[in-house]
């Protein structure tokens, strides 16, 4: 029998960095488990993610625009393969590990609420929650009817530490989150511009003489830069420079796009409509599914998790449900 695993540990040490996560040193699992005769665990984990029901609902979370009517604007779904796909290009460029980037990539925005970040907004108002946090609680208890996906520490390490705060211990982690920066700073213009809520005559001159004029140009020149600058080097970063033009263009989206735009006139909607769920369930708790009625957690927590799995659709059916008489069938 042809050894397949030898052979992809083989070539990782003869062609992955020196700081590269190897598939055979990982720390491994919470639970043991066989391994496959032909995927590393990374590899594994990437299909564990893949074949989910947290990664299907994805396709009906928003992103920026809350339930778009357009076929073309992004879903939370479509971020994530788009972060996925230049998490691939950095790790390949850098010579790190593309499985256990692009695991970590699927895998980073599980745990988005409805509506996105307005979801989250409406949820800590009554508790702790963050997005990243719950990613991690979807993949080590949620899915599969709260056991869990059982991933590799360094995928659940790379989920967790996604964001501004992150630390993350590997880095592929710190490939995504460069991988989500870019995706979402990109593919958020390129929606604002769509929804006509700017031009691309706004964007200040000194971002597209930097970065690039074109949607394609400008991740191009960002992943080109992060391999320039990190290549063989025990970091993953972009220059000062492209640092800097990135901060600037991400603010831009903030002041023209992500906190008062046309894009947001429904997000108070929205938010009520979560705050509205969160507190009946709490006066109701006894509503919540079985399978999320027993799980070892606060009160609080619980009802987070139920929440957290809605998609934008789905939250609405709910709350339609509570708050809408049934017609009277004579």
């Amino acid at each position: 029998m042809t050894d397949f695993k030898s052979y992809i540990f083989e070539r990782e040490e003869r062609e992955l960095s020196p700081f590269a996560a190897k598939s055979k040193d990982t720390k491994g699992r919470l639970k043991p488990v066989e391994p496959c005769e032909l995927r590393t665990d990374y590899a594994r984990d990437r299909d564990r993610i893949i074949h989910s029901k947290a990664f299907r609902r994805l396709k009906h979370k928003t992103q920026v625009f809350l339930s778009p009517e357009g076929d073309h604007y992004r879903t939370r779904l479509t971020h994530t393969l788009e972060v996925s796909q230049i998490a691939r290009s950095l790790a390949r460029g850098l010579r790190l590990n593309e499985d256990l980037a692009e695991a970590i990539a699927l895998g980073h925005d599980l745990g988005h609420t409805p509506y996105g970040h307005a979801g989250e907004k409406a949820l800590n108002e009554f508790t702790h929650f963050a997005h990243n946090e719950q990613s991690l609680r979807v993949v080590d208890v949620l899915e599969n009817d709260g056991a869990g996906m059982n991933l590799c520490f360094e995928v659940r390490d790379g989920i967790l530490n996604h964001t501004n705060k992150g630390s993350p211990a590997t880095l592929e982690g710190k490939v995504v989150f460069w991988s989500d920066r870019i995706a979402y700073i990109n593919h958020d213009i390129d929606d604002a511009i769509r929804g006509g809520i700017i031009r691309e005559s706004d964007i200040p001159a000194e971002f597209l003489r930097g970065l690039g004029a074109k949607h394609g140009e400008r991740i191009n020149r960002m992943i080109l830069d992060i391999i320039h600058n990190s290549f063989l080097r025990p970091y993953v970063s972009a220059s000062a420079e492209t640092n800097r033009l990135l901060e600037g263009l991400r603010e831009f989206l903030f002041e023209k796009v992500y906190r008062a735009s046309l894009a947001k006139t429904q997000e108070g909607k929205a938010i009520d409509m979560i705050r509205f769920l969160y507190k009946h369930f709490f006066d109701n708790f006894d509503a919540l599914p079985e399978k999320i009625l027993k799980l070892d957690a606060s009160k609080e927590q619980r009802i987070c998790d139920y929440i957290s799995m809605f998609s934008d659709r789905y939250a609405v059916r709910v709350f339609k449900e509570i708050t809408v008489p049934e017609n009277w069938e004579l």
